[in-house]
């Protein structure tokens, strides 16, 4: 006699979650795999998604080098990892004061990496500077230290290490960017101006060092969210709405950032593009309708100005 029918559904289910636990387990010992005593340099480690990233990295067994401009903070954030970490599994972390917006010390910098580890394999530059306001009142050297910040200083970092990867033909760069890399929003020229400077650039490099094998991946997040977003207050299905809307339109948690930087690792991808649905959509409205996305933007602009400010 057969399954009764009203058996099967649980039957599929548990199945289903047993195949969906058996390739989680792969996936985290594949990713552990292919960073395991790796040299692994993230830039700006202690921003939220550089603190993220440098977790997933140290427990999968990397030799990480931890680049900040904070030592105070750069300590606090060694003495998480290894305080929670497998000293056995894994490696204490190498720390070093670096600010990408200072271009004179990134050459010093890169030297001490090399001199300390002999290569990098993985670059991850994560570094970000951001601004806000109209174009006509940010002044033009606010706008030169978010080029340097944003642009001059990633790349500085990626020609001093570079000519290592290419001489082991290893090695793999990645450039944490922004959906601003591909569209330009109101009110954030300079950074948008730095964002698509860097992807440019990391997009040439890819076709340049493909055949020394040396891999070029560029993961660009819509706006990073906080660690805790919490509904409005009043109506209960009100703040429920805008809870969902908001995670639906905007931010991307870090966590989920971190975890695709390192996917895109083992992976070797070369362009990831991490966003919800409507920011993607946005980007496609503005590479074939393009005149219809400046169009809906400039309305956004003038109804954000016809909006008198509070005080």
């Amino acid at each position: 006699m057969g399954v009764p029918a009203v058996l099967m559904l649980p039957l599929v289910l548990l199945g289903i979650s047993g195949l969906l636990f058996i390739y989680q387990e792969v996936s985290n010992l594949w990713s552990k795999s292919a960073v395991q005593n790796k040299v692994v340099v993230i830039t700006d480690a202690i921003s939220g998604l550089g603190k993220e990233c440098a977790r997933v990295f140290h427990t999968s067994g990397a030799r990480l080098v931890l680049c900040g401009k904070n030592w105070e903070r750069l300590q606090s954030l060694h003495d998480a990892l290894i305080s929670v970490a497998d000293p056995s599994k894994t490696f204490t972390p190498k720390l070093v004061l670096l600010d990408l917006s200072d271009i004179s010390c990134v050459q010093d910098v890169a030297k001490e990496v090399l001199d300390c580890y002999g290569c990098v394999d993985i670059l991850i530059n994560n570094a970000s500077m951001k601004v806000k306001g109209p174009a006509h009142k940010i002044s033009l050297e606010l706008d030169k230290k978010i080029m340097d910040a944003n642009y001059f200083g990633p790349i500085t970092l990626t020609k001093a290490l570079l000519p290592n990867m290419i001489s082991r033909r290893t090695g793999q760069i990645v450039l944490v960017n922004n959906i601003q890399g591909k569209l330009g929003i109101p009110f954030r020229t300079a950074y948008a101006a730095a964002k698509h400077a860097a992807l440019g650039f990391f997009d040439c490099l890819r076709a340049e060092v493909e055949e020394y094998d040396v891999i070029v991946s560029t993961v660009s997040p819509s706006f990073i969210r906080s660690y805790r977003v919490h509904p409005g207050q009043g109506n209960w299905e009100d703040s429920i709405w805008k809870f969902f809307f908001r995670r639906l339109t905007y931010g991307v948690h870090p966590v989920d950032v971190a975890e695709e930087v390192m996917r895109t690792v083992r992976r070797k991808k070369q362009e990831v593009f991490l966003a919800n649905p409507i920011p993607k959509a946005a980007v496609y409205l503005r590479t074939f309708f393009p005149e219809v996305f400046f169009a809906v933007v400039a309305c956004g602009v003038k109804e954000k100005l016809n909006v008198p400010e509070e005080g």
